[in-house]
């Protein structure tokens, strides 16, 4: 049985599961010089925060520890443009209650999580207003979601005002780097996959690149951080430049005039950023006669058309997706959860393994600290996650059992993400690359390890 207390057999109605990411052998690829056991800095940029930012939990203070369950709270994407990331989210969270349950609980009680909540896509934010209005008015104490950064923005003053915390497994903005002390998340921002990406463009002889580019805080704050890396790597954006106007709106359903003016740039690759978005892109870079060996994807959408376009369709497209892909074992351990609770296997393993992370942090933290209140974990995550050192462990079990003899810990996180920083990123991360066989599926490559500068306040 699903440990979703409800909302789960309509999530399984409901989500969009597309065909999964198959594994090869890693590849001998190389970033800009940067091979997977490199750890070279991302690029520093400034988060877009207003001057004077006022932590929307400011007036959140510590009260007595919580003494009841542990109560976790989703806002994942069931339906909207980013549905097909439901699966491995669900998974990653479900699986990590479990073994979080089966080692004795949180403060020898079992996890609850209650409610479970759609939040939507960024071409309707109502869902996700819906869903954070159920969420402060429960007794859940921590949030897990969402999956987009845009989506997050909408919602996510109403959550730390309730005083909640909020863990997103997925989130990549910039922005949203120091946001709040009450918002952490397990996947590193844009100013890490940028680089990453910007360096793969480059070092395979692209110069001149162009961008379709949809206009969402993940989408034009990705744009930046690859546009810079592309141009201080002597290269030249030709269409879709940040400042350009050029950026079309999420739910956009035609791109004929877009994809024209993109390839009368004369690019050597064109970079799409976008969701949903993509399945009407293709076709038309496809119809205009595009080498569709020259596109490149990032996270939102490197992902299995193997049901959508014709064989051999994005046969050598590339694209990255930050985070670390799970190994066989982890992987078989995810697909044995999501399987028996909604009938089907899990082939997209995206963002599984940090909302594994974020849920078992969640649930250290409360450890640690001797109770359950939101404030008490906000004041412990970052010690859990090895920011003050500690001993290392990499599972629930054998980390409560140092914390409940007194040691401090450092969770080694299934994702590879290092100890929380002082903006409450990752300090840390993985960002893997993909190529699409001639299924148009993306299969793992390689993968780079990169450090998260501290964005400029």
């Amino acid at each position: 049985m699903s440990v979703f207390t409800r909302g789960a057999a309509s999530s399984a109605r409901t989500r969009s599961i597309l065909a999964g990411l198959a594994i090869v052998g890693a590849g001998a690829f190389v970033l800009s010089g940067c091979s997977s056991s490199s750890t070279p800095t991302a690029s520093e940029s400034a988060s877009p925060t207003a001057e004077e930012k006022v932590d929307p939990a400011a007036n959140c203070a510590p009260g007595d520890p919580g003494t009841g369950p542990l109560q976790i709270a989703t806002i994942l994407p069931q339906t909207g443009n980013l549905a097909y990331l439901n699966p491995p989210a669900e998974a990653g969270a479900g699986l990590a209650v479990e073994d979080i349950n089966a080692a004795g609980g949180v403060l020898d009680q079992p996890v609850v999580v209650d409610p479970v909540t759609d939040s939507g896509g960024a071409a309707d934010m109502s869902v996700s207003t819906a869903s954070a209005n159920e969420i402060v008015s429960s007794t859940a104490q921590v949030v897990i979601g969402a999956e987009s950064s845009g989506v997050t923005l909408n919602f996510v003053d109403t959550v730390m005002e309730a005083c909640r915390v909020q863990i997103s497994p997925a989130n990549t903005a910039d922005s949203l780097s120091g946001y709040s002390s009450y918002f952490f998340r397990t996947a590193p921002p844009d100013r890490v996959q940028g680089p990453a990406l910007g360096n793969l463009i480059l070092s395979d002889g692209n110069t001149n690149v162009a961008f379709l580019v949809f206009n969402d805080p993940y989408g034009t704050g990705l744009r930046d951080q690859v546009e810079k890396t592309i141009v201080d790597g002597g290269g030249e954006i030709t269409y879709g430049a940040s400042g350009d106007g050029t950026e079309f709106p999420p739910g956009q359903e035609t791109f004929s005039s877009e994809v024209t003016a993109a390839i009368d740039s004369a690019p050597d690759a064109i970079v799409v950023l976008a969701f949903d978005e993509t399945k009407k892109i293709i076709p038309e870079l496809q119809a205009q006669g595009w080498d569709m060996t020259k596109v490149y994807f990032s996270d939102g959408n490197t992902a299995s058309y193997a049901d959508t376009f014709d064989p051999g369709t994005l046969e050598g497209a590339q694209g990255t997706i930050p985070g670390y892909y799970p190994d066989e074992a982890f992987r078989g351990r995810l697909n044995d959860y999501y399987k028996s609770t909604a009938g089907a296997d899990l082939t997209d393993f995206s963002y599984s393994l940090e909302s594994y992370d974020a849920i078992t942090l969640a649930a250290l933290a409360a450890q640690k600290g001797g109770g359950t209140d939101a404030a008490t974990i906000q004041a412990n995550l970052a010690a859990v996650s090895g920011t003050d050192g500690g001993e290392s462990c990499d599972d629930y079990a054998s980390c409560k059992a140092l914390l409940d003899g007194g040691s401090d810990i450092a969770y080694k996180a299934k994702s590879a993400i290092g100890p929380f920083n002082e903006q409450n990123d990752p300090s840390s991360a993985q960002i893997s690359v993909y190529k699409f066989d001639a299924s148009n599926v993306p299969v793992w490559f390689s993968s780079v390890a990169m450090d998260v500068t501290l964005s400029e306040e």
